[in-house]
């Protein structure tokens, strides 16, 4: 199995958008159109002098994206790197980088040349989206570097970019059908940071608790509800909402299930700080619980293949038996190693 949509990336817009709520649906409309019609993206770059050499699109400034875009960067001398991003990045840099607020279009035109490296989660976000073309007419090189898992829904990479990703079958995975795109393994920083310091005191007996992705566009919501509800009821687990779980549905949900007698953990603690089992249908935190020494398991009644398929990808354990085993660490901190990538293009 594969990626739905391994070059097409309008089509894996309309999959993506088909699965949004219809009012979310119409403002993005709204924003597409927008957008189409030339008006301005403001947008703030963050220069760590005044020619640089590597352009960060940062579209989120989640752990993942930190890790995966920023993380890397802050290894490189700050006079070569610039950041747009959609906010000030604050207490994410240190002192002495100076910010411009402006249009993206106008700031991407007046920073990437031809000997740039712009580096993005993809082209699939606004940011990256906007970057991608201006890198590809001035025929700089475009860098997507990995920051979460994949399922057959994840977007396609863009044409002609060099992938920096988690693992060989990471590569393999994202790139099938492709013959654009060269890949180098690097490892994953948020897996990395979170094996840094394993916890030794986590109660294997303790009550679980449950991962939610009520937000999730790769399961239906009728799927991901049962799953959790069943395993909690089952169990006497509580529910973790995701962050994301923030619309109406999802609220009615977790109100419903509170009344009904589950707990559910609206904390903003880290899964360091729960220092209980974890499990969920498959989301990141598995494999990140497991690398901090956190017992962490799947769970999903009769899975389609592609979620089974991504279990066994990732060398993720179903509940019921022995834990997940810790990924395997690489020899160097991958945000290391994408910025020795990345001084290797600036030699070239």
């Amino acid at each position: 199995m594969g990626l739905t949509h391994p070059a097409d990336l309008e089509g894996w817009k309309r999959w993506q958008r088909a699965q949004q709520p219809l009012t979310r649906r119409m403002r993005a409309g709204a924003e597409r159109l927008r957008l189409r019609g030339g008006t301005t993206r403001p947008a703030v770059l963050t220069r760590g002098g005044p020619r640089p050499r590597v352009l960060v699109a940062l579209d989120a400034t989640t752990p993942t994206a930190v890790g995966a875009l920023l993380a890397p960067v802050l290894r490189l001398p700050a006079e070569d790197v610039a950041i747009l991003s959609a906010k000030p990045l604050g207490a994410l840099l240190p002192p002495g980088w100076t910010e411009s607020a402006g249009d993206a279009r106008t700031q991407l035109a007046d920073t990437v040349t031809s000997s740039s490296i712009v580096l993005a989660l993809g082209h699939y976000l606004e940011l990256g989206s906007l970057a991608h073309p201006v890198a590809a007419e001035r025929g700089a090189r475009f860098v997507t570097v990995q920051h979460g898992l994949l399922t057959p829904h994840a977007p396609p990479l863009a044409p002609r970019t060099t992938l920096l990703a988690w693992s060989e079958a990471d590569a393999a995975y994202w790139t099938a059908g492709r013959d654009d795109v060269s890949t180098t393994v690097v490892g994953s920083q948020l897996l990395w940071e979170a094996a840094e310091h394993p916890l030794t005191d986590v109660d294997p007996g303790a009550t679980p608790v449950f991962l939610g992705q009520l937000h999730g566009a790769e399961l239906p919501r009728r799927v991901l509800t049962e799953a959790a509800e069943g395993f909690c009821r089952s169990t006497g687990a509580t529910y973790r909402p995701h962050p994301s779980e923030t619309d109406r549905r999802s609220r009615a949900t977790h109100r419903r299930w509170e009344r009904s007698g589950i707990r559910v953990d609206r904390s903003a603690t880290t899964l360091r700080e729960v220092r209980a089992p974890v499990v969920s249908v498959f989301s990141t935190g598995v494999l990140e619980a497991a690398a901090a020494g956190i017992p962490a398991w799947v769970h999903l009644p009769a899975p389609p293949r592609w979620v089974s398929e991504f279990w066994t990808r990732y060398r993720l354990a179903t509940w019921g038996g022995a834990p997940t085993a810790s990924p395997e660490r690489p020899p160097v901190a991958p945000s290391r190693a994408v910025a020795e990538v990345v001084r290797g293009m600036m030699a070239g």
